[in-house]
């Protein structure tokens, strides 16, 4: 019998790795909590559209289908997508819907043998005899309770789900303290769009956050109460937010996803000639960072508003925190159905709504919603029964997660993360490690030694800590070092890296899905 691989998470990383699996031989079990697949899509507000271009959110071997014009899809046509993806390829056998995992347990060698290892899971193999993953997995319908054996587990969970990150708050100002009510964004989007909109109605709404998630739902409060009852959108940090991705009328992706944008930045790994020719360009890396903002400021008026952010447009893409602002958010913000109000210094709850540190007069309220994010690592932790595994897979707090390649930890045998660490373009970046996983254990290539692979992440942790904001380098983002990344996967597969057609194409053409279409 082949060897067996459990999948947890039937979103676009779940629904890659059990089509390359597939393709290698093994027999992939998918355990999905809800009831369908599509992940992070299956429950999201009324305007979400692509955060990127449709061309670089594509998997490579099917494309959108023609009937899909627009550039920035929704959320029905991207589901539908997906959903014609895994028939297409016939996952959806594979997949247990409304399976939980509560946990996952590794029974093999002892702590002690598993230390003193030099290579992963011991002989750098991706397969052990002597090592099993056990998977506690309880069915939502049945409410019973079953443990699978496997050889290889592939964590999809995501960082973008089902944890919320409530902010912590001093004894008597946390949301108890307000008489109106207080939802994450998470159970906002849990609502179907009519109900939504029935929730918010005639309802003065503060929306804390200021990311996509929290600029999709201030427009759709906007829509439903306009200035009658403004939605306030409370945030602490500013953010280079694109109105679009032609400044200028250039195609941004000209400036930062090809080769020649790569070279105008120090890369992990790097040789002495690349890093003084990184030197040399940093006023081209400069001039692009400007040329862009210099372009949200003009088209957004930022500085109308006091908002233009202290730090560069390169630190925002090499934190992944780019989002596309919702088509006319400003013209609401001019009219006054959204309310912008910064929070440097944080917040506390009161009677009558929220009350900014260092002010006096509450913001009044009736409904709060917290578009704070999510605890994506305490999801990714909590999967482990193992208290020496949560602490390998977290590593230290003061470095990005450590995983090789973003998605093999040196001392956790047997497992591989796939969709956890970002990028521009979430679907492109898991079909390329997806691909590059399946190598791996169909045995094209092996593994380093744990050390090699632990000085690999420290490279990579220093180019985070470099270029990325304090606040957001744990995302472990590769968004400004895209093509440096795949080269890595493409040159560890055995493929060409390079996958353009002449010096000047391969330079300055940006790179997308369609590249990789073929090894």
């Amino acid at each position: 019998m082949g060897k067996q691989v459990a999948i947890i998470g039937a979103g676009i990383s779940g629904l890659l790795a059990c089509k390359y699996t597939l393709s290698k031989g093994f027999h992939p079990i998918v355990f999905e909590n809800s009831s369908s697949i599509g992940g992070v899509w299956t429950k999201t507000v009324e305007t979400t559209k692509i955060q990127t271009p449709k061309e670089f959110y594509q998997f490579s071997d099917f494309p959108w289908p023609s009937s899909v014009t627009e550039g920035h899809p929704d959320q029905n046509q991207v589901l539908n997508y997906i959903q014609s993806y895994a028939q297409h390829f016939d996952l959806l056998k594979h997949i247990k819907f409304n399976n939980k995992v509560s946990g996952i347990e590794y029974e093999g060698p002892s702590g002690d043998e598993m230390q003193a290892w030099s290579h992963w899971g011991g002989t750098g193999e991706p397969f052990s005899s002597g090592g099993k993953w056990k998977v506690v997995v309880e069915d939502k319908q049945s409410l019973s309770t079953k443990i699978h054996v496997v050889d290889f587990v592939i964590l999809c969970i995501g960082r973008f789900s089902d944890v919320p990150n409530i902010p912590e708050f001093p004894p008597n100002k946390g949301p108890e303290a307000f008489h109106g009510e207080v939802i994450h964004s998470m159970n906002y989007a849990d609502m179907d769009y009519e109900s939504a909109a029935k929730f918010v109605e005639g309802k003065q709404v503060t929306v804390v956050g200021f990311q996509k998630f929290a600029m999709d739902i201030a427009m759709e409060c906007s829509n439903t109460n306009g200035v009658a009852n403004p939605c306030t959108v409370l945030y602490k940090t500013e953010h280079w937010n694109l109105p679009d991705y032609l400044p200028w009328g250039f195609p941004i992706a000209y400036l930062y996803f090809n080769r020649f944008s790569e070279l105008l930045v120090h890369k992990p790994g790097e040789g002495i000639l690349l890093s003084l020719l990184a030197t040399i360009l940093s006023p081209v890396r400069w001039g692009f960072s400007k040329f862009v903002e210099s372009y949200i400021n003009k088209k957004l008026g930022l500085a109308k508003y006091g908002m233009v952010p202290k730090h560069s447009f390169l630190q925002e893409i090499s934190s992944c925190m780019i989002a596309t602002v919702p088509e006319k958010f400003f013209d609401r913000v001019r009219e006054g159905s959204i309310i912008l109000k910064k929070s440097p210094c944080g917040f506390g709850f009161c009677q009558e709504g929220i009350l900014v540190n260092g002010e006096s007069s509450p913001v009044k309220s009736d409904l709060i919603i917290l578009a704070t994010g999510f605890r994506g690592e305490k999801k990714l932790k909590d999967m482990f029964v193992s208290p020496t595994f949560q602490d390998y897979i977290l590593g230290s707090p003061k470095s990005i997660l450590p995983l090789y390649r973003e998605c093999i930890h040196g001392r956790i045998p047997q497992l591989a993360v796939i969709g956890f660490s970002e990028s521009i373009s979430n679907l492109y970046t898991s079909e390329m490690r997806c691909r590059w996983l399946a190598e791996l254990l169909g045995g094209t290539f092996k593994l380093p030694s744990i050390k090699e692979m632990e000085k690999d992440v420290e490279k990579w942790d220093a180019y985070a800590k470099r270029y990325a904001s304090s606040q957001y380098y744990r995302r472990s983002c590769i968004g400004a070092l895209h093509l440096w990344y795949n080269d890595q996967l493409c040159k560890d597969m055995g493929w060409n890296p390079k996958r353009k057609k002449g010096l000047f194409a391969e330079l300055f053409e940006p790179y997308g899905p369609m590249d990789y279409a073929s090894s």
